[in-house]
């Protein structure tokens, strides 16, 4: 049934002349190119506490999402059924195993955080909001790169993210010994979770001509940098709390600018000169992981600092 409906998709495509391709695959695109700095902003020039929620339902989920793909193995469309064929280069653009939906996932934790955070002050853009996860998430399915349950799933996945970690905020207050604890819980998820994803088998089904399918190396990219990302946040946050005590400089006029240097260092990083540097060195499972490990502590630690020192709170 959820192949009939990405061939219904497929027909509907062709039958328009792809005129929605362009618009749904850049909606795809923006949810994990540009969507997962939204964090960072938050965190640097608009709500210190906020952009710590933000950020672990960006980098948590992120994790949980790989660990989750790893274990179930789930093919992507067009290899369970040759009739699927993806619109344009989105089958380029997506990587890892098909279930659950990692732009569905990103695009929930960011859109979903923004719902929680303004539904009671700005509704249109809570509205908004949820309009662009349902967009996001239909996309997916659209461009012939995501079954229903893949999106549905990790709807649902960072949905009850974004509650527990709501929860887990409330309760623990700002008390840095539980927080403490929590960081050292994290420490050793993100270590299991790469023992786990190295150790465990993964089917290897070959095609008529003796090709393998998927290979599950090359699968297991996204999580190495989901692990380095939440390793380098885990560290950062307790570096934050213990050493730099950031507060961001309200009423400086220089502070947006810097926001937008900063994310802007980042971007760079993660797109070009970490893959061209470490990602030529270490390769695609440790490259990954090493260049996101430092792009989060760059966001957590040192540019947090290069505000501080530069910028000055205006009454």
């Amino acid at each position: 049934m959820d192949i009939q409906y990405l061939l219904w998709l497929q027909e509907l495509r062709n039958a328009t002349g792809g005129i929605f391709d362009e618009f749904f695959n850049a909606l795809s695109k923006f949810a994990v190119d540009i969507l997962p700095f939204l964090p960072f902003v938050i965190f640097w020039g608009v709500d210190k506490k906020w952009g710590y929620f933000f950020m672990t339902n960006q980098w948590l989920g992120e994790l949980i999402n790989g660990v989750i793909k790893l274990t179930v193995c789930a093919y992507r469309p067009w290899i369970r059924s040759e009739l699927i064929e993806p619109a344009g280069d989105s089958k380029v653009a997506a990587t890892g195993y098909s279930f659950p939906s990692g732009h569905t996932r990103t695009a929930t934790a960011n859109y979903g955080s923004v719902f929680v955070w303004q539904k009671d002050k700005r509704r249109r853009l809570s509205i908004t909001c949820a309009i662009l996860i349902l967009l996001t998430g239909f996309s997916r399915n659209f461009l012939g790169v995501h079954t229903p349950q893949d999106v549905v799933v990790a709807f649902l996945e960072s949905v009850i993210l974004i509650y527990a970690v709501g929860i887990v905020t409330r309760k623990v207050n700002g008390n840095d010994k539980v927080l403490d604890i929590l960081t050292v819980i994290g420490i050793v998820f993100v270590i299991a979770s790469l023992v786990y994803i190295q150790l465990k088998p993964y089917p290897m089904d070959y095609d008529a001509a003796g090709n393998l399918l998927v290979n599950p190396s090359k699968m297991m990219n996204d999580c190495f940098k989901a692990c380095g990302a939440f390793l380098g946040y885990l560290i950062g946050s307790y570096v934050d709390r213990h050493y730099i005590h950031f507060e961001i400089p309200k009423g400086a006029t220089e502070l947006p600018a810097f926001v937008c240097v900063g994310v802007a260092i980042a971007f760079s990083w993660k797109e070009y000169f970490g893959p061209a540097t470490f990602g030529l060195a270490l390769g695609g499972h440790w490259g990954n992981f090493i260049t996101r490990f430092i792009m989060l502590l760059f966001a957590m630690i040192v540019w947090p600092v290069v505000i501080t020192k530069s910028c000055r709170t205006r009454d």
